[in-house]
């Protein structure tokens, strides 16, 4: 075990993280996506300090993790033909169905509701820590509420300090934004935030096509405002454009700058939070951004970044 100065300690050892979420503890985990703050779903104690712990809104609510797909019927009262198909293409993986409650999951980790949204991350650590501890976690993203998610260990220490038991060391996210959420209780099945799975690939795995988010809001991510820094952020598709306001705010005497990478769409996801994180610590007043185009996982980074800029 070692420690990332001022915060929690962190470990490598799946038995050790699965010990301190069995005994109540919240853990920050590693997945494919983002990082975690795990807590057994079982225990109504730890899923409450999750809430606390990042400021949660008490009714906004939490994705359940299993270990396997075969772990979905005992959180689920029903899997209905949406879900499972999606499930056998896609798990593990960056992807969240939406089903009917099992009655014995916490109303504390839906929000009240009597739906839950569910996934397998596709990440070995965690998994075995899963597997271990024998039964779901509830695990939003590590970091405060509405912020910049973390997606790697140094980001949760810096975003959560001491406030986690422990964090468990899996290394950078590979890809970078959070899963992809479809509401299989609906028809036709809607796609309630754009994610690591694109809805290209979800239409043709279901062999229909989804329906956007309609209704009140149900899953996490699905707020106007989330995933933001500090600093003020504007969207300027046009890179001229963006060049020309990033000038014109220096010349104001504001601190300004262009986030435009040069990039795979893939490259995008997977630094996205990383280049917020900066401009934060450039203390920066505006970051002028010229978004990713495209279909893909360019429209989960498009999404990100609208949210991130309705935040200020």
């Amino acid at each position: 075990m070692s420690e990332i100065a001022d915060s929690a300690p962190v470990t490598t050892d799946p038995d050790e993280a699965a010990a301190v979420l069995a005994a109540g503890g919240i853990v920050a985990i590693p997945t494919e996506t983002v990082y975690g703050l795990a807590a057994d779903a079982t225990q109504p104690m730890a899923v409450e300090r999750i809430f606390t712990v990042k400021g949660r809104p008490s009714d906004h609510p939490l994705i359940l993790h299993v270990a396997d797909a075969v772990d979905l019927p005992d959180v689920a009262a029903r899997v209905p033909d949406t879900a499972q198909r999606l499930v056998e293409a896609f798990w593990p993986g960056p992807l969240s169905v939406i089903v009917s409650a099992a009655d014995s999951v916490s109303r504390l980790a839906t929000g009240g509701r009597d739906t839950v949204a569910v996934r397998c991350p596709d990440h070995d650590l965690t998994r075995s820590v899963l597997r271990r501890l024998g039964r779901a976690v509830v695990a939003p993203s590590a970091n405060r509420f509405g912020r910049v998610s973390p997606t790697t260990p140094a980001h949760v220490a810096e975003d959560l300090g001491g406030d986690v038991d422990l964090i468990l060391d899996g290394g950078r996210c590979r890809i970078g934004v959070e899963s992809s959420i479809v509401d299989c209780t609906v028809d036709p099945p809607q796609l309630l935030r754009p994610g690591g799975v694109s809805a290209e690939a979800i239409e043709k795995a279901l062999s229909r096509r989804l329906a956007g988010a309609q209704g009140p809001v149900r899953a996490p991510g699905m707020l106007e405002s989330h995933y933001a820094p500090s600093c003020r952020i504007l969207l300027e598709p046009d890179r001229m454009r963006a060049q020309r306001r990033v000038r014109e705010e220096v010349a104001s005497g504001r601190r300004a700058e262009l986030l435009d990478p040069q990039v795979t769409e893939e490259m995008w996801a997977h630094h996205l939070y990383e280049w917020l994180r900066e401009a934060d610590g450039h203390d920066l007043d505006l970051l002028v951004v010229v978004p990713p185009s495209g279909a893909g996982i360019a429209a989960a980074v498009r999404d990100r970044l609208s949210r991130a800029a309705a935040g200020r």
